[in-house]
């Protein structure tokens, strides 16, 4: 909707979003963001039959938004499981056979998984080195993920695979390719610059489709890590294209919406509200880029695990956002 939103439709001169996710904060400039996507094309070979055929997964991660958990420190499933199978196929004879990674674009993935085959000579190393490798990972997430899962199962033998060139290409670009922060900005403490390995997914046709997205609240810097994903990609020998994303929010030191805000906050609650930035996409970015003197702030009650399973929203927050958002609308000054 706010992608489609045209000049000239709305008239009036101030914007209040609420679309945040801590009551209290009153948020007054976001990052933008845009979808960098890889398609490797495979041709299917004729799967070993005489080699051990088994199944990866990573569960149980906490993910997250993109944006706004990107600084938390927490695991993305698509990296560990890029990570083993990169450690593993400098061991082993490795065929791929199948991969489906991660979810939505603007979510830190929590699952992901792959079917593999190796020499049958191989089975019970393999399994040493994926316990091995969990108890390693394990430690270095020690803090953030406490409920991770890593399952190895042997499965029916496929009838095809990717073919090596392509297998060997792609978990390369997938161990290479950032993921996370990149920079933090230079005069509040707020990341600045980011990426997001989202999806990796084998599809009919014949194709891996890698999906990724990127924030910066400065546009050349969002461009540049656009670019750094792509040229990871195009180095593998993929099919890279970056979509045109949507614009970031500068904050207005002078608005007039933001200090009618934080007025109204403490006259109802009685204590100062947090005014911040955040590294998230709003709809205010697209709202400012078509109208450029439209004066916003954006705030909302509480809510964690935003684009996940476990979203939730601290109810009596609700009452606080309903009263502050009227209490905003009563005192706006009516134009002369």
């Amino acid at each position: 909707g706010a992608f489609a939103l045209e000049p000239g439709f709305m008239s009036g001169e101030m914007l209040i979003n609420l679309d945040s996710e801590d009551e209290g904060q009153l948020f007054v400039s976001c990052a933008g963001g845009a979808g960098t996507t890889a398609v490797f094309h495979f041709e299917p070979i004729a799967a070993p039959t005489d080699y051990f055929y088994f199944e990866l997964k990573v569960k149980g991660l906490t993910g997250g938004h993109s944006g706004d958990d990107i600084n938390k420190m927490r695991a993305n499933a698509n990296k560990i499981l890029a990570r083993f199978l990169y450690n593993s196929m400098q061991k082993y004879d490795l065929y791929l056979c199948d991969i489906q990674a991660g979810g939505l674009h603007n979510a830190i993935p929590r699952e992901a998984g792959a079917v593999c085959a190796i020499p049958m000579k191989d089975k019970e190393n393999i399994r040493i080195d994926w316990n091995l490798f969990a108890a390693d990972v394990e430690e270095e997430y020690s803090v953030t993920e406490k409920k991770m899962e890593f399952l190895l199962e042997s499965t029916d033998r496929r009838a095809t695979a990717v073919d090596r060139d392509v297998t060997r290409r792609l978990i390369t670009a997938l161990q290479a390719v950032h993921h996370g922060i990149l920079s933090m900005c230079q005069d509040i403490d707020l990341v600045d610059t980011s990426s997001n390995l989202a999806s990796i997914r084998l599809q009919e046709g014949n194709q891996i489709v890698v999906v990724t997205s990127q924030r910066s609240s400065i546009l050349s810097a969002r461009h540049n890590m656009s670019n750094t994903i792509k040229a990871v990609f195009e180095l593998a020998g993929a099919t890279v294209t970056v979509g045109e994303g949507y614009p970031g929010w500068k904050m207005n030191p002078n608005s007039e919406i933001l200090k009618l805000a934080v007025s109204t906050y403490k006259q109802l609650f009685g204590k100062e509200p947090r005014v911040l930035g955040i590294h998230a996409g709003l709809e205010c970015g697209l709202f400012s880029e078509k109208y450029p003197g439209l004066d916003m702030v954006s705030f909302g009650p509480t809510l964690r695990g935003v684009h996940s399973p476990d979203e939730r929203l601290l109810i009596p927050t609700v009452q606080m956002v309903w009263d502050h958002l009227l209490e905003i609308l009563k005192q706006i000054p009516v134009k002369a």
